[in-house]
């Protein structure tokens, strides 16, 4: 999944010098791509079958390596929509399925288990960012394109096999089911973490669609997928990484921690620029945007919000949408101020974020009866497919 949806960032330069796609064309398909998976993730949400069907995985595994080695067959801007359509609604059901699963076969397993394994969306953007980088000078767009479906179609054997959540207790048949624990009303704090999520989903899809791009302005070729390959490489440890701290420290203070960092290093392209300035802002950016899921889910669930996971995953898929038609208007001069702009909508979150801590309630009161499947799961904590909702942003 994370070479399916994210390979197209680094590929996008090329298709720009080769293909002769505008900086417009490029962020409408980036923009079908996040339509897609909100489509994809609504769809694992209201039909919770999908995600626990075999024949639904290895069919979305499928049309996603089919969907990025159809990208070179045609040069129909209109095709290209479709296609990259497709393969978010894909790269949503894979992901959900596969986080879901995991979170369930692995629940009497160590914590930290299922962050690592979340940072295999990670190890998919290295791999992409080293595929491109080893392609830009001896192949084209058309034969990145092809390497990344076959790349993709690889990964996708061992996948193959993975064994979807299983079907839970008929939990709506049980007396009580769906009550909630009782506790302080908390939309003033639920209402501040999901506007910071929003934004977050402006300003970071904006970084990670244009990140390379804009790299590319200044700086010699290779950087440009060179610092891909380390945005890959730091999201791999951050999910696991960010999660630990949240059971040290208080999760408002460290996800206004995470936002100001990745602020930081979405900047430093634009106003400094140089090799030194890419790499560390890949480092800083591939440390933050899973992180930043990571706690603003384990937030919402803390506060037992009804359909926490659910309303933040519509706002930040939202923003994930809105992010590169707001930023298109300042690409006909490069990419640069789009960065500007992505990294002050992710500090405009940090703020929201700085408003969440203010009387934060960080002991919520022993929960009640279990709760229903679309809502926070006793003891503060998602449940699987919650969980694995929530991450797919």
């Amino acid at each position: 999944m994370g070479v399916g949806r994210f390979v197209y960032t680094p590929i996008l330069p090329l298709m720009h010098a080769q293909a002769h796609l505008s900086a417009a064309t490029g962020a409408n398909l980036a923009t079908a791509n996040y339509v897609g998976y909100l489509l994809g993730a609504l769809a694992g949400t209201f039909l919770p079958r999908l995600v626990r069907s075999p024949a639904v995985l290895r069919g979305c595994l499928v049309v996603l390596a089919v969907s990025l080695a159809a990208m070179p067959v045609t040069h129909s801007p209109g095709v290209w929509l479709v296609l990259r359509l497709c393969a978010g609604v894909a790269s949503a059901l894979i992901f959900v399925i596969a986080a879901s699963s995991l979170l369930s076969h692995l629940r009497d397993h160590p914590a930290h288990l299922p962050g690592w394994a979340f940072g295999g969306v990670g190890a998919g953007i290295a791999l992409s960012g080293l595929l491109v980088l080893a392609l830009r000078t001896i192949a084209d767009w058309q034969a990145a394109w092809w390497a990344s479906a076959a790349l993709t179609a690889l990964l996708a054997l061992p996948a193959w096999f993975l064994r979807p959540e299983p079907a839970p207790p008929s939990a709506s048949a049980t007396p009580g089911a769906q009550q909630r624990a009782t506790g302080p009303r908390t939309h003033r704090w639920f209402t501040a973490l999901l506007a910071s999520y929003t934004l977050e989903g402006i300003g970071y899809i904006i970084a990670g669609t244009f990140l390379v791009a804009a790299i590319e302005q200044s700086s010699p070729g290779w950087i440009g997928s060179g610092a891909w390959v380390l945005v890959g490489l730091a999201a791999i440890p951050s999910s696991a990484l960010w999660a630990g701290l949240g059971r040290r420290w208080s999760r408002p203070g460290l996800l206004l921690a995470a936002l100001a960092v990745q602020a930081v290093g979405i900047a430093l392209p634009a106003l400094i620029g140089g090799v030194t300035a890419a790499l560390l802002s890949a480092v800083l950016f591939g440390a933050t945007f899973i992180g930043v899921s990571t706690l603003a889910l384990a937030t919402g669930a803390h506060l037992r919000f009804p359909r926490a996971v659910a309303l933040l995953t519509a706002g930040y898929s939202v923003g994930q949408i809105l992010g590169p038609l707001v930023a298109t208007p300042l690409l006909r001069h490069g990419y640069h101020q789009a960065l500007i702009l992505a990294a002050a909508v992710v500090l405009a979150a940090a703020v929201a974020a700085a408003l969440l801590r203010i009387g934060f309630p960080h002991h919520m009161p022993t929960p009640g009866p279990p709760v229903a499947r679309s809502e926070p799961a006793p003891g503060g904590q998602p449940t699987a497919v919650d969980t694995a909702r929530a991450q797919a942003d």
